[in-house]
């Protein structure tokens, strides 16, 4: 699942390095608590971007709810603020690990890069980009099978994912993944769609609403998700 969640009126939600860092501990804490593990994130100034899979469907909501809590408590406290900090819910969306999973990965790791904050996600100091990447310790991520497939040695693996790196992402792949999150829609090829619209009971790409029909040969959602 990508995740993204927003400041409220894109104000920041991020002001000292101890801000990020009580975060990311409080992701740590949130995500073991609730089944959920995470394959890459950043945070930015305004908003934060995480790609996890969860053992439940209740899982991501759950650790969304849990941390953001927390971390509006302690951002009020410390400055003196009150009411809300975020931009309502979060928005997600499931994503074709197959297919999708390394795009997602590259195109959260690379937002510091296309918001002109730096030349390089290595230089980035609150993304999962050095550890994937540059294999730096980060108790946070724990890999997806699609990255640990890139290569058996770590060392291989992460300079096969660097690899990636290389070339860009093309401006229709950057569409793609903004539209399916902001819209909580599917990131996949048509029959992923097509299974999960049908398993979920309503649409899951852009277009006419309508409730597809069930088809026996589909898994229920709960399986979908956890298959995510």
């Amino acid at each position: 699942m990508h995740v993204i969640q927003r400041g409220n009126n894109r104000q920041a939600c991020f002001f000292s390095d101890d801000d990020y860092r009580c975060y990311l501990e409080w992701l740590g804490d949130a995500s073991r608590d609730t089944g959920c593990s995470i394959h890459a994130y950043v945070l930015m100034t305004n908003h934060v971007h995480l790609l996890l899979s969860a053992h439940d469907a209740g899982g991501v909501g759950d650790m969304m709810k849990a941390l953001g809590q927390r971390y509006v408590q302690y951002v009020n406290r410390v400055y003196a603020r009150s009411g809300t900090l975020w931009e309502g819910r979060y928005r997600s969306c499931l994503v074709q690990h197959d297919r999708y999973l390394l795009t997602c990965m590259r195109y959260i790791e690379l937002n510091p890069v296309r918001a002109g904050m730096v030349d390089h996600p290595g230089a980035y100091r609150w993304s999962s980009y050095r550890g994937n990447a540059q294999g730096e310790a980060d108790e946070l991520i724990q890999p997806h099978a699609v990255f640990t497939a890139l290569a058996p040695d770590p060392r291989a693996r992460a300079e096969r994912y660097r690899a990636l790196f290389q070339n860009a992402l093309a401006p229709g792949e950057v569409d793609q993944i903004r539209a399916a999150t902001n819209g909580n829609y599917a990131l996949g090829n048509d029959r992923f769609a097509a299974q999960l619209a049908s398993a979920l009971g309503r649409r899951v790409t852009p277009g006419r609403a309508g409730r597809p029909p069930k088809h026996p040969d589909v898994p229920a959602s709960r399986d979908l998700f956890e298959s995510e």
